[in-house]
């Protein structure tokens, strides 16, 4: 350490004396010639100043500072036993530095890639690097109840040496935590679909319909398929990036749950359930802006009636595959909906429905159209092709000649369309789900409901209805309004008792044929054939079992009434009707087929979500009224028995009794 002299230190060794208050003012009194000092002085003064430092500096002693508590730090060598032999100290040193290597050794591994049964070339392989050699499927194609989809041709040992090893396709195999959950039938109809949807069926068109009866699980294979496409193809890449679902409102939610339910959350799927218009287009946009490999959201479900209003947003870009669940809907090529959904940037194409011919084959036209474009023709030329000749032929007066002619038009239609349509039947179920018992009540109209219903067909306005002055479109409309009257008045006089109080045509005189005691208020089952049915059938079922109960009707007011009842008999119930938001209508589904659940009627509006509703929770339906589709029956009848039942399920169709 450096020891700096203090000032008075260097003064003294300097020969200099400290001034006094006397020598100021002797050297005030001196002439101003003393401040200047010469050059010479000033050198000497330098000269003198290193000496006294390089003096003190000699002076300087570091033991003047040591602490008596604590010893100074020695060198290690020092600590050594001076006595120990040249050999052992040669032996310490090669000890040591073994140790040192095997340290080092062990360091100065490599690093591994962590892939099991992977064995590197080369010592020196780093993260994310291919593997040599050919290449592999995503699953396992060998593995036991494997679904493989497409096989690469088999190539002989010649062959092999010719083909590029990187460009050689390789199996399609679904992913086992889905392909072990599938039935015969399911794997069947997952293997169709991907043929469609990647040419194999049909050159240059990548569209089917899936026309599998209700309950025979579409939702899950059209998953299967879209998760597979998603993660995988013959060229080892996915064959797609992103997808949309688009489903009726009330299978929005149904649709968000079974693929967190099958594919056990690892997609994360984008349900457009609610919301304001802005929220709703920027999740849109948000949606179709993604890309790369890594897609947060790879799969959008969206309703009709969302996907018409933002139609703009999501025709801007191309997408990967379309789904349309309840297809049925886009029998009319002409609708707002169908225009929007055809404008889509996507070739493949799935369109599900358990009732695809509804009424006519011009709508039938329209459904395959929508998926392969153009493998049919235009409307006219299906008309004149098919359609016509095959209806001709059908005729009760047709002649053979026109009857064969059919016969040929219909097989050949059936030859173009049958490669990209698969249909099975319920029957398949049988193998699977509890016995299934249909039951056709006939219910006798009460006095009240035979007075009001003869009125009616007496009254001019039925008379008007046979005019033959009048217009088809007014025909038409009248004679439809008339037959809607007489099925509510079937279901209960009370839906027609505000016409009976206006004094409407066909019902003048009628509010003096209801009791005196009526009151729309309440519910009053004895004036109705039907309710009153009802309400024994229910109070039987509520007595003796514990059973759910699915009420289906296609008006609302006949729900009201249902409403009525049930708080009379204190049943607790839930309803789904339109005027119910797309959440609020997946919240009672959940509720109502909850095991836990204490509610034990389902009241359904046939219009609002008789098609694909999920309700295994009830194994008991009533369809109260027809609908003048009888595929909408059929649809709404399969509800309750479907895949997830494990109850024996009877359906109840009330039709009244024959005047």
């Amino acid at each position: 350490m450096r020891r700096s002299a203090a000032p008075s230190q260097l003064a003294t060794s300097l020969g200099l004396k400290r001034k006094t208050k006397s020598d100021d003012e002797e050297e005030d009194r001196s002439s101003k010639t003393k401040i200047m000092a010469s050059s010479s002085d000033w050198a000497k003064l330098r000269e003198n100043l290193k000496k006294s430092k390089n003096k003190a500096h000699d002076n300087y002693d570091a033991s003047n500072f040591i602490s008596p508590f604590r010893k100074p730090l020695a060198n290690v060598n020092d600590n050594q036993d001076t006595s120990k032999s040249k050999t052992e100290t040669k032996t310490l040193i090669c000890v040591s530095s073994s140790h040192e290597d095997f340290i080092k050794n062990l360091t100065s591994r490599p690093f591994k890639i962590p892939i099991p049964n992977y064995q590197s070339s080369s010592s020196y392989k780093s993260l994310g690097t291919r593997r040599q050699g050919a290449r592999q499927p995503l699953f396992d194609p060998e593995e036991e109840n494997a679904v493989i989809l497409y096989s690469p041709p088999e190539l002989s040992a010649q062959e092999m040496l010719k083909v590029d090893q990187n460009k050689l396709p390789v199996h399609v195999v679904v992913d086992p935590m889905v392909g072990r959950v599938l039935r015969p039938h399911q794997r069947e109809g997952v293997k169709f679909m991907f043929d469609c949807v990647t040419g194999v069926q049909i050159p240059d068109n990548y569209g089917c319909i899936m026309a599998d009866e209700m309950g025979l699980g579409k939702t899950l294979q059209c998953i299967t398929l879209t998760w597979t496409l998603l993660k995988q193809g013959s060229d080892c890449k996915p064959i797609i990036d992103k997808a949309i679902i688009v489903t009726p409102s009330s299978l929005v939610k149904n649709w968000y749950n079974e693929i967190n339910k099958w594919l056990q959350k690892k997609c994360n799927p984008l349900a457009i359930d609610g919301g304001g218009k802005e929220e709703i287009e920027n999740k849109l946009k948000l949606f179709m802006f993604q890309q790369g490999r890594r897609i947060m959201n790879p799969v959008l479900i969206i309703s009709y009636e969302t996907f018409r209003a933002h139609s703009a947003i999501l025709t801007k870009s191309p997408i990967g595959l379309v789904i349309c669940d309840e297809g049925h809907r886009l029998k009319n090529s002409e609708n707002q909906t169908y225009t929007a959904l055809n404008a889509l940037k996507t070739q493949r194409r799935i369109l599900l429905s358990g009732t695809p011919i509804q009424n006519d084959l011009l709508e039938y036209f329209s459904l395959v159209h929508f998926v392969n474009g153009g493998i049919l023709g235009t409307a006219a030329e299906f008309r004149k092709r098919f359609e016509i000749p095959i209806i001709r032929g059908r005729d009760s007066s047709a002649s053979p000649a026109e009857q064969q002619l059919g016969n040929e038009k219909l097989n050949e239609l059936a030859s173009v369309v049958n490669k990209c349509i698969i249909r099975r039947t319920q029957a398949l179920l049988t193998k699977y789900l509890p016995i299934k018992i249909e039951q056709v009540v006939v219910c006798r109209l009460t006095p009240l409901q035979i007075e009001l219903y003869k009125m009616f067909c007496k009254s001019n306005n039925i008379d008007e209805l046979g005019a033959k002055d009048e217009s088809d479109l007014k025909l038409s409309n009248s004679t439809l309004s008339a037959i809607t009257q007489m099925k509510k008045l079937c279901n209960h006089p009370e839906l027609i008792y505000d016409k009976c109080v206006k004094k409407e045509k066909g019902f003048e005189n009628a509010l003096k044929l209801f009791p005196s005691n009526f009151d729309i208020r309440n519910i009053q089952c004895e004036l109705s054939g039907k309710m009153a049915v009802l309400d024994y059938l229910l109070a039987a079922i509520k007595a003796n079992t514990t059973d759910k109960v699915v009420l289906v009707s296609n008006y609302t007011q006949t729900l009201d009434m249902f409403a009525k009842l049930c708080v009379l008999r204190r049943y607790n119930y839930v309803r789904l009707d339109g005027s119910m938001t797309i959440k609020k209508r997946g919240k009672i589904v959940e509720q109502f087929n909850d095991p836990c659940s204490s509610d034990f009627i389902f009241m359904l509006s046939s219009k609002a979500g008789g098609c694909g509703l999920n309700l295994i929770g009830a194994n008991r339906l009533v369809m109260f009224d027809p609908d003048w589709n009888s595929a909408n029956d059929d649809q709404a009848m399969a509800r309750v028995w479907r895949d997830g039942q494990k109850k024996q399920c009877f359906v109840s169709d009330f039709i009244k009794f024959r005047i």
